[in-house]
């Protein structure tokens, strides 16, 4: 390698640490803003100017350079810098891919797991390959790992996963059977007494894990602290008790809202002064060992690296700047909504739309969490049982399940244990020096007290237990990939020298420009597609204009699948049907999440219009008959193409095309008529039906002619029957619905809707 490559190199790292960032606020975001947003404690806005504080305040206060970069995974002294360099440049680029990778599928991952495992899987292939072209005794690589420290995290990982659940789960049930669902109701010192408590743990946790080591804090206060925990405790106790009495008492002030306002300041800060080393602490590394090296004028392949295991200052400068692109990524990131999103919707406390689908795992741990519930039941006695029951009491609020989007996902007490409890455990973990996830804390911590809250009953265990155990997956399968793929870069660097690196970074950025694009493009889908609305409306002409945009909604979008799967098949394009067959699907889950609604729907409805309900599940009978058939459609046709079966004749694709042109034209009129509510059009429409019953009918007949006269293929002809006989059944359900909508349309009465 000529010597140019390793300023190449330092320039390169300078531009991924940038990536680094931007990917890694994206993924780590959830740790600080799960608790507020779920609880909608305090505005949006407001959570991230919070938040973005406490990111400022973390990076500038940030304590130096962090070890495992340098000398915590491998002996710097083993190395010569030629190969430090390479460990480095492999490690930043399968760092961003994989973080990039958690953030495009919206599931949070640890920085710190992969930056660990990442440096690890390099060492290891530098290591080997250093061994091989010496004395090839490859019991020599624990010289050049440090065993002892990768031990110490990966046990660290899974004990932090078990623990930061269970103790979750326990201090939130203590907390809801003291407190309640109805805390608004409790006298103020109860209040004060939890606020005490939490505001201490969030204050201990900002000095030991935020502040700790910075020049912030003097030296003597930080001694003080750590040589007299007990007494610093207990006074930051007594004087929370009070502040938090006064402001409750005299300037009536929500305590909850206090603590969730200062837990969020306190993790973001926490975040930015200790996670931040997970994105530029390698690049920081490599430009100190670059230095060193150009300043001793030895060789690139002779120059020991034992300098690495000297501790070196971060210069403030640059942790200012790593803030400013944390916080700014922070503001614009939908990534990071995406991974948040992940989190607050499995700690929510209603049933709603569910992410994860259920699998034998996650149906097992139900059925034995249930069994081993009702064994444990038995024992307590059940007057204690009725009054710990009474607890859990949720405050009824079926009227506004239709707007759940808008309601928190979980009350001001969880989001508060969430916080408390996360930020007593990393502190204690930090003062022990024992090293973990924020991360894989804050998740299990948030899991941990939705489940002993009751947050998973009956109708979401399944799904809420799967979306953990994909998760938690995740997690380890960015362990196992991060060293996998670390060590192949590696390798291949180590052989293609400034070529590998240069074409590793295009594959890299050409990658991350091709995930946001069709990230972007998703969420543009997303909110062009309009997602069907439920109806909220009390009687029958109140449901009738309200859900006039949903049909006009499915009847655009009908069109649309149906015209699609003609032309898929006329053109034989297996990548159009495939997508056709996506779109069918979707529009079918979301009519399923429309007849999931009915419950709360009938649940707002007054005795007087109790008709609506009738309205209501027949119009969603007709909406499935009809995204059945075109889900159907696209299924089978895709399924033709995708198996190679022999291609519709041209006669057949002919009249396929002139019923889809005349179920076009119905269509469209229908999507006009609900577009503009012009409910007198419909009659138009119906009187028209019959010639497009007949033109199916009469296809019919000429296939089964065709059929006994003609050489076909029986796929093929089975083909044409099912899009045919669907089209029937797709007609007549679009007609039944259009009937329905005719029948009960009455332009007299002015629609009665719920306050």
């Amino acid at each position: 390698m000529g010597e140019n490559i390793y300023l190449f190199m330092i320039i390169a790292l300078a531009v991924l640490a940038i990536t680094d960032l931007i990917v890694g606020v994206s993924n780590d975001a959830v740790n600080f803003l799960n608790s507020a947003i779920g609880s909608k404690a305090i505005s949006f806005k407001t959570i991230m100017l919070v938040a973005s504080v406490g990111i400022a305040f973390g990076a500038v206060s940030s304590s130096g350079m962090m070890e495992v970069a340098r000398k915590g995974i491998f002996n710097p002294s083993e190395f010569v810098f030629a190969e430090i360099m390479i460990v480095f440049m492999a490690v930043m680029i399968t760092d961003i891919l994989l973080l990039d990778f958690f953030n495009t599928l919206g599931m949070p991952t640890s920085t710190t797991v992969s930056i660990v495992f990442e440096l690890l899987g390099a060492a290891v292939a530098i290591s080997l390959v250093k061994i091989y072209s010496g004395d090839g005794d490859f019991t020599h690589l624990s010289n050049y790992i440090n065993t002892d420290k990768a031990t110490e995290i990966i046990l660290g990982i899974l004990l932090s996963v078990v623990v930061a659940f269970t103790i979750g789960a326990i201090v939130q049930f203590f907390t809801r059977v003291l407190i309640s669902f109805k805390f608004n109701e409790k006298p103020k010192w109860v209040g004060a007494i939890f606020g005490g408590m939490a505001i201490t743990a969030i204050i201990y946790f900002i000095l030991i894990k935020g502040l700790k080591g910075t020049s912030i804090i003097s030296p003597e206060a930080s001694m003080f602290i750590g040589e007299n925990p007990e007494l610093f405790l207990l006074g930051n106790l007594v004087l929370w008790f009070a502040i938090s009495w006064m402001a409750t008492t005299f300037m009536k002030w929500n305590i909850y809202t206090i603590i969730i306002i200062l837990g969020t300041f306190a993790l973001a800060m926490a975040f930015a002064g200790n996670d931040l080393v997970n994105f530029i602490g390698v690049p920081l590394a490599a430009f100190e060992s670059f230095i060193s090296w150009s300043n001793s004028g030895q060789l690139a392949t002779e120059y020991n690296m034992k300098g690495l295991s000297v501790a070196v200052q971060t210069p403030t400068y640059l942790l200012l700047a790593s803030g400013v692109i944390m916080v700014v990524t922070l503001w614009f990131s939908s990534k990071a909504k995406n991974v948040v999103k992940t989190s607050v919707d499995l700690s929510r406390q209603d049933e709603g739309d569910e992410r994860f689908e259920p699998n034998y795992l996650s149906r097992q741990i139900v059925k034995f969490s249930i069994k081993a519930s009702e064994n444990l039941n038995s024992i307590i006695p059940a007057s204690l049982q009725k009054r710990i029951d009474n607890q859990f009491i949720k405050p009824t609020t079926y009227a506004q399940k239709a707007k759940a989007k808008d309601q928190p996902a979980f009350d001001l007490i969880r989001a508060s244990v969430n916080l408390m409890v996360a930020s007593v455990l990393i502190s204690l973990a930090t003062s022990l020096k024992l090293p973990l996830s924020t991360t894989y804390v804050t998740f299990m911590v948030a899991m941990g007290t939705s489940l002993a809250d009751r947050a998973w009953g009956s109708e979401s265990a399944v799904y809420r237990v799967a979306g953990v155990l994909n998760v938690i997956g995740g997690w380890f399968f960015t362990a196992i990939v991060a060293f996998v793929a670390a060590a192949i870069i590696a390798y291949i660097i180590h052989l293609g020298g400034i070529y590998a690196i240069s074409a590793l970074l295009i594959f890299a950025f050409v990658l991350i420009g091709k995930n946001y694009l069709s990230h972007t493009k998703k969420l543009k889908e997303t909110k062009e597609e309009e997602i069907l609305e439920r109806a909220e409306s009390s009687s029958i002409q109140g449901v009738i204009e309200e859900s006039a945009k949903n049909i006009a909604n499915v009847v655009k979008r009908a069109n649309k699948i149906y015209s699609n799967s003609i032309n898929g098949l006329a053109k034989q394009d297996l990548n159009s049907l495939h997508k056709n067959k996506k779109q069918g699907a979707k529009l079918a889950n979301e009519i399923e999440d429309l007849r999931n609604h009915t419950f709360y729907f009938i649940k707002n409805l007054e005795e007087a219009h109790i008709g609506a309900s009738n309205f209501y599940i027949n119009a969603m009978g007709h909406l499935t008959d009809i995204s059945q058939s075109l889900e159907y459609i696209g299924k089978v046709s895709h399924k033709h193409v995708n198996n190679n079966h022999k291609k519709l004749k041209y006669n057949q694709i002919k009249e396929l095309k002139q019923i889809d042109i005349k179920l076009a034209e119905i269509l469209d009129n229908t999507y006009h008529a609900f577009e503009e509510r012009s409910f007198e059009k419909i009659g138009t429409i119906l009187n028209n039906k019959q010639e497009l019953y007949d033109l199916v009918s009469q296809k019919i007949s000429a296939q089964v002619e065709r059929t006994r006269s003609e050489e076909s293929s029986p796929k093929n002809t089975t083909l044409y029957f099912t899009i045919l006989l669907e089209t029937k059944d797709l007609m007549t359900a679009t007609m039944n619905l259009l009937e329905l909508y005719y029948k009960e349309h009455d332009a007299d009465v002015t629609p009665a809707t719920l306050d």
